[in-house]
């Protein structure tokens, strides 16, 4: 947020913090929630870059359209392991997985 807004919103009452302050997360539950948010991006990202539909990935990983669906959104009932999962079935290389962790 820009720091004019910020001291606008200040400046009338209002309190201004970050998502993890407001939810109260711990930095372990903060990196957690970014790693998933980055990791289904990128699902996304290369499903939509081969021109697979979700249908056909969910096919692939022997799943359903609409699960693919909530881990594009990065639903928190998602696992990592159908993030992986779905990630490699794109192609992507156990080293390019490591690079997606560690940019999160």
């Amino acid at each position: 947020m820009k720091t004019e807004k910020k001291a606008r919103l200040e400046a009338a009452g209002f309190k201004v913090s970050s998502a993890d302050e407001f939810l109260g997360l711990s930095a372990g539950e903060s990196a957690l929630v970014s790693l998933r948010l980055h990791l289904a991006s990128e699902v996304r990202r290369r499903r939509l870059h081969q021109q697979f539909s979700q249908a056909e990935l969910a096919r692939r990983l022997h799943s359903s359209q609409s699960r693919i669906a909530k881990l594009e959104a990065a639903e928190a009932d998602v696992s990592l392991d159908l993030l992986f999962r779905a990630l490699l079935a794109t192609g992507a290389k156990m080293r390019e997985v490591g690079k997606l962790i560690a940019a999160a």
